[in-house]
């Protein structure tokens, strides 16, 4: 068993993981338990997490050099109540088109030299749906099934995907108020009038799940600044921002939160296994020890090379000429590439 020292200096290291990472939370909170004797609880929670028959069967088979993962965010809200209190942060099924993925991040495991690299697939990559039958922004493909959005990415991206990994953002709330809240600081005042957040003076507030969820929802984002409130012109890029922010802040509480409340781990676990839905092959506490250099922080990452262009009326991305090279890297079939990482 790890001892006291051991742990703590795990935490020290998850502490300083990269922004992109609530997936290597949920790992790390594996981890943590673990690390605590509680295996049996551990796997106990694991047992709960929904498995996705149907994306199974669209997986590629075992590659003999490494093991891709997609790491999918989910922005369904089709089972949100519309009496919930929240429900103005959610929004409706009408506002999110029902559902969508919201993030998508292929993650490649080099079985051989055992490390981690990650690629984001931006949503307005402009790509054949499913099988080629007709062509929109990738992040479309989800609304067909997650099924229809693994065959979209290998057709697109010429990439094998072996796993799959998917998490709802509307669960935020539960994992938020599991670890006490998340401190979020803010140089001036900071509103989005359409989920209803607000922080009315700088400062670094605790916000609670519901306010969590108003802020990593909010797209009309504004500050206060000189006296007027102006709005973030960047809308989805920054909202994206924020919330890698927010998933940074939300896994330096849980690492906090399962030192200082060491036999409260279980019901951690039991929050975040809640909104997580998997393949049916994948072993989550195998997959948080291949995680293990990505939680120490030793892992790369990769932009996909793309460009703007317009199709009809939509304004869409393209991969460009550099693109090949990262994603041959992916394949398993070309080194690691020579670019700019994120």
């Amino acid at each position: 068993m790890a001892t006291e020292r051991d742990f703590t200096q795990g935490i020290e290291r998850i502490a300083r993981v990269p922004r992109w990472s609530l997936f290597i939370g949920i790992a790390a909170v594996t981890a943590f338990a673990g690390a605590l004797g509680l295996v049996r609880a551990t796997n106990t929670q694991l047992d709960k997490v929904a498995r996705i028959p149907e994306v199974t069967q669209v997986l590629s088979p075992s590659s003999e050099n490494i093991e891709n993962y997609l790491l999918v965010g989910s922005d369904s809200r089709a089972s949100i109540d519309p009496n919930d209190p929240d429900y103005a942060s959610i929004g409706s099924t009408e506002d999110a088109g029902g559902q969508r993925s919201d993030s998508m991040i292929v993650m490649r495991y080099d079985k051989k030299e055992k490390t981690v690299a990650l690629m984001s697939i931006p949503r307005d990559l402009w790509a054949s749906i499913g099988v080629g039958e007709k062509k929109d922004r990738i992040n479309v493909a989800y609304q067909e099934g997650s099924d229809t959005l693994v065959r979209t990415v290998q057709l697109a991206l010429n990439i094998p995907i072996h796993h799959y990994m998917e998490i709802d953002f509307s669960g935020f709330r539960e994992m938020v108020d599991a670890v006490g809240g998340v401190r979020i600081c803010f140089e001036v005042p900071s509103r989005d009038q359409q989920t209803g957040f607000i922080v009315a003076r700088p400062g670094c507030p605790i916000l609670n799940g519901k306010r969590a969820l108003a802020y990593t929802r909010a797209r009309y984002f504004q500050q206060k600044i000189d006296g007027e409130w102006r709005e973030d012109p960047s809308r989805d890029i920054g909202r994206s921002t924020r919330q890698r922010e927010f998933i940074t802040a939300l896994m330096k509480q849980a690492a906090t939160y399962a030192t200082e409340h060491p036999f409260e781990v279980e019901q951690l676990m039991d929050a975040f296994a809640a909104n997580l839905k998997v393949d049916s092959n994948l072993s989550l506490v195998e997959m948080a020890r291949k995680l293990r250099p990505a939680a120490s922080g030793n892992v790369s990452s990769y932009t996909l090379p793309t460009e703007n262009d317009m199709v009809g009326d939509k304004a869409v991305l393209q991969l460009t000429e550099d693109a090949p090279t990262v994603l041959a890297y992916f394949a398993g079939t070309g080194p690691a590439p020579q670019l700019p990482t994120e």
